[in-house]
Parts: C-alpha cells; sequence; structure tokens
C-alpha cells in the first residue's frame, strides 16, 4: 500500500512538472508580446480579452495534468498505455511550441501550422485515454473545445494580418 501511495505521488510530481513546464514556456514566449506586437494585430469580433486567456489556460493546464496523472498510474503493462502517454506528450510539446511559433516569432501562420496538428492529436489523445479512462479523456475534452476554438481565431488573425 505505502508502494502504491509513493508511486501515485511520483506519478502526479511528474504529472504537474510536465505540464507547469509546459506552460512556463508557453509563457515566456507569450506575455513580452502581448502589448507590443499583439495588441496591433487586427483581430476578428469573436477574440476575448486578453484577461480571459489566463483563468481558461490555468484550468486546462490543471485538467491536463490530473488526465495524465491518472494514465500514468495505470500499471505500464496496460495495453495502449504507452501510446496514450506519446500522444499526451506531443501535444503537450505542440501546446509549449505554438506559443513561441505564434507570439515569439511574430508569426499567425506558423501558430496556424502548429495548431491544426496539435488538435488532432489532442483528439487523438482523447480517444487513447478513453480506452483507458473515461475521466482522463473527459478531462481533456475542454482543451478539444478551446484549441478548437483557438484553430478558429487564429486562422482568422492569419487572415486579417496578412
Amino acid at each position: 500500500m505505502e508502494s502504491t501511495r509513493a508511486r501515485n505521488i511520483g506519478f502526479a510530481v511528474l504529472a504537474i512538472v510536465s505540464v507547469a513546464a509546459a506552460m512556463g514556456l508557453g509563457q515566456i514566449a507569450t506575455f513580452p508580446n502581448l502589448t507590443t506586437w499583439y495588441a496591433g494585430l487586427a483581430k476578428p469580433s469573436f477574440n476575448p480579452p486578453n484577461w480571459v486567456f489566463g483563468p481558461v489556460w490555468t484550468a486546462l493546464y490543471v485538467l491536463m495534468a490530473y488526465a495524465v496523472w491518472r494514465i500514468l498510474r495505470l500499471p505500464s503493462s496496460t495495453p495502449g498505455r504507452t501510446t496514450a502517454l506519446i500522444l499526451f506528450f506531443v501535444q503537450l510539446a505542440l501546446n509549449a511550441a505554438w506559443s513561441w511559433m505564434f507570439f515569439a516569432a511574430h508569426n499567425p501562420l506558423l501558430g496556424l501550422i502548429n495548431i491544426i496538428p496539435q488538435l488532432l492529436i489532442i483528439l487523438a489523445t482523447i480517444a487513447a485515454f478513453q480506452r483507458l479512462d473515461k475521466a482522463a479523456a473527459w478531462s481533456l475534452v475542454p482543451l478539444a473545445f478551446w484549441v478548437a476554438f483557438a484553430s478558429a481565431l487564429n486562422f482568422t488573425i492569419w487572415q486579417l494580418n496578412s
């Protein structure tokens, strides 16, 4: 019992640290460009105010950490676990990279090139998680909806500023 508890705590730390690292990397690229470059872009009427993004992304990152923790806790011999984890960490890396491509590079087209495959991998991750743990899969559904919305926003910003 004690070893199971220690294992769960270790996986929780891994989940939190990896998701927090992606969040932090994204913020490093985003924050310096919000009031300068991003503020000067033409944006669609459905663009939320900047203050919305912080709380939404914080909630999504918490849900991501919870979801991957649930999958990490499964025995390593569980069929589909490795594939599900690879998909999750690929989408997480794309998530962090998007901020660098869109904000740091000042390039909505690069952001768009990232976010479309990112959304597809999120959907594949949900499907992989669904076979293993329904709660983990459902925890990623808000992320899929938000990234779908962000894809439309990214596309429109690219079009308006090309």
